[in-house]
C-alpha cells in the first residue's frame, strides 16, 4: 500500500482530487513540457503576487521583463522536488526555480525569467 493509500479519508481523497480537479484538462489542467516530459499541470501567473513575494518586483531596467509564474504538477508525473535555483525547461523557454512546495501530492514550483 503506497502511502497515500494510508492516510486519512479526508487527506485520501484531496489526493485523489489532484488529477480529477486540479489537473483536469477538463478544468484547471493544461498541458505543457517540462524539462522535456509533457505533462498536465497548472500555470499561475497572478498568484506569485498574491503570495507576497517582494523578490518578484517588477524590473526597472529599462528594456528588461521579468516572467514569473506558479506551476501546480502532481509530484508522480514530475519526480524528484525540484532544488531552488535549479534551471527548469517550459515549453522550450529556460527559467529558474525561486520557490518549490510540496502540497500533498501536487508542487507548487515557482519559475521566474527575464527576457529583454
Amino acid at each position: 500500500m503506497s502511502p497515500e493509500d494510508r492516510r486519512p479519508n479526508f487527506k485520501r481523497l484531496a489526493f485523489q482530487d489532484i488529477k480529477s480537479v486540479f489537473l483536469n484538462d477538463d478544468e484547471f489542467g493544461e498541458y505543457h513540457t517540462l524539462n522535456g516530459k509533457r505533462m498536465l499541470c497548472t500555470v499561475d501567473a497572478n498568484e506569485v503576487e498574491a503570495r507576497g513575494k517582494k523578490q518578484f518586483e517588477h524590473s526597472r531596467i529599462d528594456g528588461i521583463f521579468e516572467d514569473n509564474m506558479i506551476l501546480y504538477v502532481a509530484r508522480k508525473d514530475f519526480g524528484q522536488q525540484p532544488a531552488h535555483g535549479r534551471q527548469l525547461d517550459f515549453d522550450g523557454e529556460k527559467f529558474i526555480v525561486t520557490d518549490s512546495r510540496d502540497e500533498g501530492g501536487m508542487y507548487s514550483i515557482t519559475i521566474q525569467r527575464f527576457r529583454s
